[in-house]
């Protein structure tokens, strides 16, 4: 039996990721431990517990940051009475939210200050869909997949729009919107895709690579929305199995039985090293015929957050 493995590229850290921790291991080289972060900065239990161990200090909300000191806001983004409440208490801010979220959050203040009411296409409770709809108190209705297409009741006589979260399902996202519009025909599309370039461009490799596989592995965790949709997109393109997990240790043994080709992806929070320890364990089980499968090439790179730039150049780094 021929074993193979079909490696996706993209896969793995994206532009706004990569942003989001270097400004949290800057600012620990530049300020020195502890550096308060709000919520997980990027959702990887690795990258938090690697951060953790250089000094970060994650907290729930900036009450729990002591007066005066530094608080990272996570690439998630989040409303501006956060904001408010970070100034109340006197705290340095340092905000590595996503340029692609920031994109979404000015959305929502355009048309919110038009008088529209936005249908903003998400998951409830998600930090990202929480402080895009903080930017609009009472104008933003949260439409949490099909059935909240079919549910939502938007004020009558309202201007419409729909936004949606940036690391959603392209495909179930569109069906949402296809709902909407049918519901109501005069709902305005955004400006341009809220779905970022990452999410799509890790949905689109394993999507070529779902077909051939008999069992699909994304590295990624079980709060990483991201991720969560490219092992049920796996599922919807062909693969067998998919299976998402964090590190190389929980692949269980049993999950070979049968299986000549195994797709492999990681989230757009995950650090390459866990790819490698998932490559190396599948080597073990003698899969070690691994095909790179590429959809695109990203060479996309933010810049690091103004306040931290300002300050890393005063001290001549």
């Amino acid at each position: 039996m021929a074993k193979r493995v079909l490696l996706a590229a993209p896969r793995g850290y994206c532009a706004g990721v990569d942003r989001a921790v270097v400004t949290v291991e800057k600012a620990l080289a530049l300020y020195g431990a502890p550096v308060y972060v709000r919520k997980q900065i990027v959702h990887n239990v690795h990258v938090v517990a690697s951060l953790e161990a250089k000094g970060a200090i994650f907290v729930d909300e900036t009450s729990e940051v002591p007066e005066g000191k530094t608080v990272v806001f996570s690439a998630h983004g989040v409303a501006p009475l956060v904001h408010e409440q970070a100034a109340a208490r006197s705290l340095k801010t340092i905000d590595a939210t996503c340029p692609l979220v920031t994109k979404v959050h000015n959305e929502v203040k355009r048309f919110a200050a038009e008088d529209a009411e936005i249908l903003l296409i998400g998951h409830h409770g998600h930090e990202e869909v929480e402080g895009t709809a903080g930017e609009a108190v009472g104008q933003v209705r949260i439409v949490d997949g099909l059935d909240g297409a079919r549910e939502v009741q938007p004020t009558p006589g309202k201007k419409l729009i729909w936004l949606s979260q940036t690391t959603l399902s392209v495909d179930e996202t569109m069906q949402a919107v296809a709902i909407l519009k049918d519901r109501f025909p005069g709902i305005q599309d955004p400006p341009s895709d809220d779905i970022c370039y990452a999410t799509q461009n890790r949905q689109e490799a394993i999507k070529t690579i779902a077909p051939q596989a008999d069992l699909v592995i994304v590295v990624g965790s079980q709060n990483s929305s991201n991720s969560v949709r490219l092992a049920e997109v796996a599922l919807e393109y062909g693969a067998k199995v998919s299976h998402l997990i964090d590190y190389a240790e929980e692949i269980q043994e049993h999950w070979f039985a049968g299986v000549e080709t195994i797709g492999v992806t990681s989230g757009a929070s995950v650090p390459e090293i866990l790819v490698k320890d998932v490559l190396a364990t599948l080597a073990d089980h003698g899969f070690s015929d691994v095909e790179v499968i590429t959809a695109t090439e990203e060479s996309l790179l933010f810049a690091l957050p103004p306040e931290l730039r300002k300050d890393m150049k005063a001290a001549g780094i």
